[in-house]
Order: C-alpha cells, then sequence, then structure tokens
C-alpha cells in the first residue's frame, strides 16, 4: 500500500499512552476511523525481592513513555504522517500500582508497588476481623478488603519506608497510581505538574467512595491515610494539563481511564448489559451496569465505569477480576524456561491439542474473584509419566478460560440474564487455540475485534472527545463499525461441562494454603499489626465497643474469654 503523502490529509489524529503490567505503548489513531496508524512497544521489568513481593522502577516505567512516544513519532514521520496532527494524548493504566515520590524532585520514595504484591496479607487478614471490617468498606467502594488494591500498599510504605514517612512529615510526598505519577511528570513534574487522577483509578484505592465521588474521610481515617497526599479526582475526558517535553511537546492530556475501564469505551459497551473481557496480565470481564451501582453476591467488584466529561454522569460496572492469565505465560517463560517466546505456548499447546488430564491452577497471588482467597498458592495436578511441556502449555491455556468460565458465571447470576457472546481483548486474544479453547469451555460465541488494542483506542476515544479538543464523536451514529472474527463453541455441552467441574475440583485443592493470621494470633505475635497505626485504630474501637456493651449490660462474653 502506497504511504501518505506528506501532510495528507487523515483528519486529526490522537495518541494514547498504555502502560501495563508488562509493558507500555504507545499508539495513534485516526479520530474519524479509528485507524490504527503507527505504535512503539517496550517491555517492563517485574522484580520480585522476596516471595509475594512485586515491584517496579517508576522511572523506568516513565522513561518507557517517552520512548514509546519518540519512536511512534519517528515511524509517522517515515510515513509522511505529520506529527503536528496529533491534537490529544490519553492515558490508560495498569490499575492499583502504587506510587509514592517527592514533589520538590520528581523522585520516586520506593519502587511501584505492583497491584500482584501480597506483601499486605497479614494486616488484611487482621483488618477483616475487626468491627469495621470487610461490609464498612465494601459499602462505600464496592470492593473487598484485600491485598489487590492501593490502599494497604500505600499503609505499608508509610510504615516502613523512612523516606516515605520524612516525606510525608516535611509536606513533600505525593501519591499516586500509574496515571498520576505520568499525568504529574508529562505535564512538568516539580515544575507545576498537574496532581490529578480519574474516577476509575480513584475507585480502585479502597479510599474513594463510588457514591458521593469523593475521597472518604472515614476509609482515609480507617487507613490512616493523609489526605493531603491524595490527587485530585477529575473525569476521563477533559485537559488536564499540556505535555512539556518531547516531540509532542504542548499537546493537551485530555483523557484518562484504568485500563479495564478504557476497554470497556474501546469495545464501545456504551449500554446497561454490555460486557467485554480483556486478557492481559490478569483477565478482567466488566459489564456496564448503567448509572446505578449494583452490589453482587457473588463475589464479583462494583466499580466505575466511566465518566466521559466533567458534566457527564457517571457509569458503573460489575467486574471479575483474575490475577493471573498472561502472567502465567510469562512464568512458563522467565521461570520454567519451557517456552523462549510468549507466542511459542500457542505452538506447544497445538502440537498435543489437549490437557491429557492435567489442570493447573495459577494462583501464584492468591484466588481473586469469585473466591477472593489470599491463601490460595498455584498448583498443577493430574500429572502422569506421559505428561510433558506441551500438555502443561495447552493446560494453563485452559486455566485462563476455566478462571473466565467462573467470574462469567458469577455475572450472569448478579445480572440475572446470560450473555449470548462474549466480547473479547487484549494480547493474548492473538492466540486462536486461546480463543477456541474459550469458546468452548463457555459454550458460547467468543468475538474479537479485528483492531484488538481497544484499550488505548477507548482511552484515545476519551482525549479526542474531550471539551476544548473535540475530535472525536462519542454519538452512537458517529461511532465507526468494528469488524469482528468469531469462535463458535466446537465441543458438546456435556463434554464441556465436566472439564469445568474438574477444573473447580482442582481449584479446591489449591486453597487454604498458605495460614494467614488469626484474630489470636494478633495478640500472642510480636507484633500487633504490621501497621502500628491501624493496630491502634482498631484495637481503639474494639476497646471501645467491649467497654460500651459492659456499660450497658450488654457484655454477652468476658473479656478473658474474648483474649484467650
Amino acid at each position: 500500500m502506497e504511504a501518505p503523502k506528506k501532510n495528507a490529509v487523515l483528519g486529526p489524529l490522537v495518541g494514547a499512552v498504555d502502560q501495563g503490567t508488562s509493558s507500555t505503548r504507545f499508539l495513534v489513531f485516526n479520530s474519524k476511523t479509528a485507524e490504527l496508524l503507527s505504535h512503539h512497544q517496550v517491555e517492563i521489568k517485574q522484580e520480585f525481592p522476596k516471595e509475594g513481593w512485586v515491584e517496579q522502577d517508576p522511572k523506568e516505567i516513565l522513561q518507557s513513555v517517552y520512548e514509546c512516544i519518540e519512536k511512534t513519532c519517528e515511524k509517522l514521520e517515515e510515513l509522511n504522517i505529520d506529527i503536528s496532527n496529533i491534537k490529544a494524548i490519553g492515558i490508560s493504566n495498569q490499575r492499583e500500582t502504587t506510587v509514592i515520590w517527592d514533589k520538590n524532585t520528581g523522585e520516586p520514595l520506593y519502587n511501584a508497588i505492583v497491584w500482584l504484591d501480597l506483601r499486605t496479607q497479614s494486616t488484611v487478614a487482621n483488618l477483616g476481623g475487626t468491627i469495621l471490617g470487610n461490609n464498612f468498606i465494601k459499602s462505600k467502594t464496592g470492593l473487598p478488603l484485600s491485598t489487590y488494591f492501593s490502599a494497604v500498599k500505600l499503609r505499608w510504605l508509610l510504615d516502613n519506608v523512612e523516606k516515605v514517612q520524612k516525606a510525608v512529615e516535611e509536606d513533600r510526598a505525593l501519591f499516586g497510581t500509574i496515571d498520576s505519577w505520568l499525568i504529574w511528570s508529562l505535564t512538568g513534574g516539580p515544575k507545576g505538574g498537574v496532581h490529578c487522577t480519574d474516577v476509575t483509578n480513584a475507585s480502585r484505592t479502597m479510599l474513594f467512595n463510588i457514591h458521593s465521588l469523593q475521597w472518604d474521610q472515614e476509609l482515609c481515617q480507617f487507613f490512616d491515610i493523609p489526605e493531603k497526599i491524595l490527587p485530585s479526582v477529575r473525569s476521563c475526558s477533559e485537559i488536564y494539563g499540556l505535555m512539556k517535553s518531547g516531540a509532542l511537546e504542548g499537546v493537551p492530556i485530555s483523557g484518562c481511564l484504568g485500563d479495564q475501564s478504557a476497554a470497556l469505551v474501546g469495545q464501545m459497551c456504551f449500554q446497561d448489559g454490555q460486557a467485554k473481557n480483556t486478557y492481559g496480565t490478569g483477565c478482567f470481564l466488566l459489564c456496564n451496569t448503567g448509572r446505578k451501582c449494583v452490589f453482587s453476591d457473588h463475589g464479583l467488584l462494583t466499580t466505575v465505569a466511566y465518566q466521559l466529561g466533567r458534566d457527564k454522569p457517571v457509569y458503573y460496572a460489575l467486574e471479575g477480576s483474575v490475577a493471573i492469565a498472561g502472567a502465567v505465560v510469562r512464568w512458563l517463560r522467565d521461570n520454567l524456561g519451557i517456552i523462549t517466546t510468549s507466542d511459542e505456548i500457542e505452538k506447544l499447546a497445538k502440537q498435543v491439542g489437549t490437557s491429557y488430564g492435567c489442570y493447573f491452577v495459577p494462583a501464584f497471588s492468591g484466588l481473586y474473584a469469585p473466591y477472593w482467597d489470599p491463601s490460595a498458592r498455584g498448583i498443577i495436578c493430574g500429572l502422569t509419566q506421559f505428561t510433558n511441556k506441551c500438555h502443561i502449555a495447552f493446560a494453563a491455556l485452559e486455566a485462563v478460560c476455566f478462571q473466565t468460565r467462573e467470574i462469567l458465571d458469577a455475572m450472569n447470576r448478579d445480572c440475572g440474564f446470560s450473555l449470548r457472546h462474549l466480547q473479547v481483548d487484549g494480547g493474548m486474544t492473538n492466540n486462536k487455540i486461546l480463543m477456541q479453547l474459550q469458546a468452548d469451555i463457555l459454550y458460547i460465541p467468543v468475538v474479537k475485534p479485528s483492531m484488538p488494542e481497544t484499550t488505548a483506542l477507548g482511552a484515545a476515544m476519551a482525549a479526542g472527545a474531550a471539551e476544548g479538543v473535540n475530535v472525536w464523536s462519542l454519538e452512537p451514529k458517529d461511532l465507526s463499525a468494528v469488524t469482528v472474527e468469531r469462535f463458535e463453541p466446537q465441543i458438546n455441552a456435556e463434554e464441556s461441562e465436566i472439564r469445568f467441574s474438574t477444573w473447580k475440583k482442582a481449584v479446591r485443592k489449591s486453597m487454604g494454603w498458605v495460614k494467614t493470621p488469626s484474630l489470636a494470633d494478633i495478640f500472642g505475635g510480636p507484633s500487633i499489626f504490621s501497621s502500628l497505626p491501624l493496630g491502634f485504630f482498631v484495637m481503639g474501637s474494639m476497646l471501645m465497643l467491649i467497654g460500651g456493651r459492659y456499660i450497658s449490660g450488654q457484655l454477652l462474653f468476658k473479656l478473658d474469654h474474648f483474649i484467650s
């Protein structure tokens, strides 16, 4: 195909930063056709300093964004596309990952603690047994008390990192998820950088009230988080600030969504009941519930889906979160060495076409939805002398599909109707064996857009539609039709159910593998809590309740019995 001539009229262009757990990308779209014109990708390192700990270097993440922007602009120039046509930039990011930095120097005060990290497991276990506990948090945030979310990661930093403690005391510390770190840095950093986040990312911190759409004072007190370090909360589509350096200096950053919300927008799931599943490092199924919060009875999360403008309404979603999807392929590559590139897993699986009775539960970070069991750990079972690396590769792909089946079943029960097909996106959807397995295990069609970069597309749409940019219409009549590839089930329903029930048997064997501290351990252990301020808060609450019951003559059991 002939390259466009220099300054060819392509219509306004919009760029999107897609900062994920495994890689950073910058992509440029034509705002009139949603066509992807060019992109560049850089893999991001993950560090595992201790068992269960997962960290990344915030400076490496920032540098990867600059590199991807520069390289993409160079590629556009080679295609004779004028980069001055890029009118806005959107940001999509891995959610929950926690960064705290010095606002005077721009230096991170510690590595980013990644959403998969488990170091706060004992704190979560202790808090879960307190007077306030899980229901107090879930009613305000839509989230269960879990190591997954930002509040407990931030609490750990405040308790354990001296540089962080000192910076907070001296009013130098700023907190943010990855979106906040990038927007602040790209808009000037110490020289006037904008410290903000959007409603979707804020809703994943366990500090944000999804009803009032504000930081919640009671939650901040419960976790003992100083509100002064939190970013301002904005909509997903408005001008936050301008790029201060690089090839796109002066271009507004005007879109921001957590990656799963961005994918929901990119898949154009704007109607109540529309859903999508994204296959990345983890696996995330979101169903748009419209302008009402729907609370799950089956282990799903309630979260903010999007708010596409300052004066626009907020839409909500039910979400099923799976911690390990693409990460299991990376584990097979980096830890076991049975593949050298991620693409090889499809070739291995194709050689056998079955797991031969081998089942893989990749609960490396415990089990997320619908179980929320942090004590679970990964297992491979059903091994025989016949089992080889091809069967394990096939079982790893099946595991992704079985986990999706679990959260889809929960979604169907909560919504009161069954999805007739599943819209999918994300890097793993390029694996045709995975997509066919998914259709077989769900026993419904799987529908994949021909342009799978829907996460970046959603961020670009939000940025282009922002007031003051106005180059991307989100009116239904103006949205481009999407061509799709469709995978139909190829096995009978009975076989699908047998395989799924065997998977659930394997899941049960993975649960309860690690002992978490009980309330009795709190009193007998060397440390009351891994977080002292939390300890004081909770112990104070407990003593007040016990004292109140005693005074009112309603003490139901003796204090010495409680302590024992």
